[in-house]
């Protein structure tokens, strides 16, 4: 039996609506689930104490601050490199065997388990530059990490800026680095946004390459030097070891309602930006 091609585009619309539907189904099953087990034990005290026992009382206090200091630390290090990496690879250097090399390898760093991140990180940052299981290792180790998805999405959104924008700044008298920073960034902003904003989320969530860098450390810390253990290993070790699973779920709760938050405010802040800009 031959379909028609109008009865065939329908067949493959709805597929496609199908699968999206799944897809967001699944998600959603699975963010409530852990809501719905997670947020009865959430309070204040659990926000703001520290842990006990293992973790098998009071807080989570120490783990919030790591996992913002790791964070932060990874994107405030690999968000200028990587903007600045792929506006080189785009404006200031021709097609060649250089760029196919960094674009190369930028490809194959994303596609690195992270456990070998972790592996390289211990290896480099702990033990060969001296800097132990801390913050500033797992911070380092995340911006390697997370690099390659700033680099590929901001070439991505910095190419989609179309040439006619180019030619009018240069055409008008504007230099190349004016055309760049003035043009160009602010016309690939959104782009270049949503790549850190992805990296934001990787590096919270981030669990095997923060256990061999940043350690997992109980107590507060006091400096960039210090282990902590954030919020994905605290899920982790929890959840593996048995110790508390009313704990695990309020804790990952928590790591959910943090990624969504941050995401809805890297959003808010990209659409004020852009609309001053505009």
């Amino acid at each position: 039996m031959t379909l028609s091609p109008a009865l065939r585009q329908k067949a493959v619309v709805t597929g496609l609506w199908a699968l999206a539907a799944l897809t967001v189904a699944v998600l959603l099953f699975i963010v409530v689930y852990v809501l719905v087990k997670g947020l009865p034990h959430v309070t204040w005290t659990f926000l703001s104490d520290h842990p006990r026992e293992m973790g098998k009382a009071g807080g989570i206090g120490p783990m919030i601050v790591g996992t913002l200091a790791v964070t932060a630390l990874a994107v405030l290090i690999a968000a200028p490199v990587g903007v600045v990496t792929a506006i080189f690879l785009t404006e200031y250097t021709r097609e060649g065997k250089l760029t196919a090399v960094i674009r190369f390898g930028a490809d194959c760093l994303a596609g690195i388990p992270s456990i070998i991140f972790g592996l390289f990180g211990f290896v480099f940052f702990a033990i060969t530059l001296k800097m132990g299981l801390s913050i500033l290792a797992g911070g380092l180790t995340l911006a390697i990490m997370v690099l390659p998805t700033i680099i590929r999405t901001s070439e991505e959104a910095i190419r989609a800026v179309p040439a006619a924008f180019r030619e009018v700044s240069l055409g008008l008298g504007g230099t190349r680095w004016q055309t760049v920073t003035n043009v160009v960034l602010r016309s690939a902003l959104p782009g270049i946004s949503t790549g850190i904003v992805l990296s934001i989320g990787r590096s919270i969530s981030e669990t095997a390459a923060l256990i061999l860098t940043a350690g997992s450390a109980l107590r507060m810390p006091q400096s960039l030097m210090e282990s902590s253990r954030t919020l994905s290993v605290h899920f982790y070790i929890l959840s593996r070891e048995g110790i508390s699973m009313d704990n695990a779920y309020a804790t990952a709760a928590i790591l959910i309602i943090s990624i969504l938050l941050i995401n809805i405010a890297a959003y808010w802040l990209m659409s004020r930006f852009i609309a001053k800009a505009a």
